[in-house]
């Protein structure tokens, strides 16, 4: 406005005034939420979703590192403990699958239990922004969810909880070019679903089950929802509880700035050092068996040797492995041939090492000792801390059996010495051991439920910021004062450095040119580096 006043030579000095549908919008949502408290918990009616992305491909009740029906089970089962009216919950998670994957669903052709039908003559004289989704989608009903008279409405009943699968989006085969296509507009069915939880079922509140779904990526403004953004039309007023995994806040403030979601995080699975499957282990045996070969005589390889034979063997199962290899034995001597596998040796141990996710999170539950162990292990080498391997073994067992942090400083101060005990590495541990012990999700999940306030917490990676423990909180972005961390900092100059080196290695000069690219969730997580 200011811009615009100034190119016309108007005063840009302007009043600031309410947006009157912005502030009765505001209202109805404190309103519902003061109602979570008041009105009566056996009378609630509760929406938990689950996401079907991408559309077809046997992805129904998936979500990031989400164990998402044995997490619904535990969902269900302490809604009830708390006096919700849940009726026959699944005993496992297995059960519940089943009842949500097969059902009534080959009767219908869908992809899961159809949970009630909506006609479309209703939908059609409801609808208030019916012409914006038929210009996108072609006339009512669309191809999605229906069979010509009435939509699908996919999910179980547990009372008055449902389970609901909330409907594909965009496009078969190009799922996400809905998210660029301005003036787009929600299929039919997507629309009608969420018609159903406002309208028909009238939920008292939404739970987005996982990370994540496709309501708030709906068309509309990036920033200042208005009642022309998608997302706002869909979810209106109804209290949206989204559980959401800590390490990725990126992706959550959208779910936060454009669905009004009050974010409730969850803990990414342990990790663990990759390994090498069988492939690669025999490939690493035969390199182990090169370098046990008796002293190589220089220059050109003998033909039949038996240094020739071992890399004969290499060569086959890289190749076998789409591992390049650049090598003539027929041309290269012994010490082309021995620096190649040195190289094709570290590569291996780099897999060996890496760290990867272990299983998936299941809401609600705490790390077990074992899990936290392997998680302890891992950060001494994500995070490069300085700790004696036999320092390491006995800290990492005082930890685990320390019933409180003074107890196991108090025990470390016993048997380290006092500038070990003392170092920044073991405070880091120790303030993860005791974060991982405290899972506060289920009892988060239900005080949001009550209308009660959940206290915020920025998200990240578990190694670099153990600050977002406990989780169960309201993920934000990142504190502006952190960023970068004194670690990223270093990290990156370490990077950096790695990266030129290689270069370096592969083409005898530094780049002439570097190019970034930045993705929050990776900013965020690394907390910039």
């Amino acid at each position: 406005c200011h811009r615009a006043c100034e190119f016309h030579g108007l005063d840009n000095t302007l009043d600031m005034v309410s947006c009157p549908d912005r502030a009765e919008q505001l209202a109805q949502r404190v309103a519902r939420l003061i109602a979570l408290r008041r009105d009566s918990i056996d009378q609630q009616n509760i929406a938990l979703v689950v996401f079907n992305f991408p559309p077809n491909g046997g992805s129904v009740g998936t979500a990031a590192h989400l164990s998402v029906f044995e997490s619904l089970v535990q969902t269900l089962k302490a809604m009830a403990s708390a006096g919700y009216d849940v009726q026959s919950v699944p005993n496992t998670a297995d059960e519940l699958r089943t009842a949500l994957l097969e059902g009534n669903r080959h009767q219908h052709g869908t992809e899961a239990n159809v949970l009630v039908t909506l006609p479309v003559s209703d939908y059609v004289a409801r609808e208030p922004h019916l012409k914006e989704i038929e210009a996108a989608w072609g006339a009512a009903p669309g191809r999605q969810l229906t069979n010509g008279r009435e939509f699908f409405v996919q999910g179980l009943s547990f009372g008055r909880v449902k389970l609901l699968v909330q409907p594909g989006f965009g496009y078969e085969g190009d799922p996400m070019r809905l998210l660029f296509e301005k003036g787009m507009a929600p299929t039919h069915a997507f629309s009608a679903f969420y018609r159903y939880i406002r309208e028909t079922f009238q939920a008292h509140a939404i739970v987005h089950f996982g990370t994540h779904g496709a309501m708030e990526f709906m068309p509309g403004k990036q920033t200042g929802s208005s009642g022309t953004c998608w997302p706002d039309r869909l979810i209106q007023q109804i209290p949206n509880f989204y559980l959401y995994a800590v390490n990725n806040p990126s992706e959550g403030t959208i779910a936060k700035r454009r669905s009004a979601a009050t974010l409730l995080s969850y803990l990414t699975p342990s990790v663990c050092e990759a390994g090498l499957y069988r492939g690669l282990a025999d490939l690493r045996q035969s390199l182990d068996r090169w370098r046990q070969l008796p002293a190589k005589v220089s220059g050109p390889m003998e033909p039949e040797s038996e240094s020739a034979g071992v890399a004969l063997v290499v060569l086959e199962q890289a190749k076998a492995l789409d591992l390049p290899v650049s090598l003539d034995l027929n041309t290269d001597t012994v010490e082309q041939v021995d620096q190649v596998f040195q190289g094709l040796r570290q590569s291996l141990m780099e897999i060996d090492g890496t760290l990867i996710p272990q299983g998936l999170h299941v809401f609600g539950q705490p790390m077990s000792p074992t899990e936290r162990r392997e998680v302890l292990s891992a950060m001494t080498k994500a995070c490069q801390l300085t700790i004696d391997q036999q320092d390491l073994e006995i800290i990492l067992q005082v930890v685990l059996e320390a019933q409180s942090e003074q107890t196991a400083h108090a025990m470390l101060q016993k048997r380290l010495s006092a500038e070990s005990a003392k170092s920044e590495a073991v405070e880091s541990l120790i303030r993860m051991e005791f974060g991982l012990r405290e899972n506060t999700e289920m009892a988060s999940l239900l005080k949001a439920l009550r209308g009660e306030f959940i206290l915020p917490s920025v998200g990240g990676d578990l190694f670099r910021a153990p600050e977002i423990l406990p989780t169960g909180r309201n993920l934000h972005g990142f504190d502006p004062f952190r960023m970068p961390s004194r670690f990223a900092w270093m990290d990156g100059q370490r990077q950096v450095d790695r990266l030129l080196a290689r270069h370096l290695e592969a083409s005898g000069q530094l780049p002439e040119s570097v190019a970034m690219v930045l993705w929050g969730t990776d900013n965020l997580k690394t907390e910039g580096g």
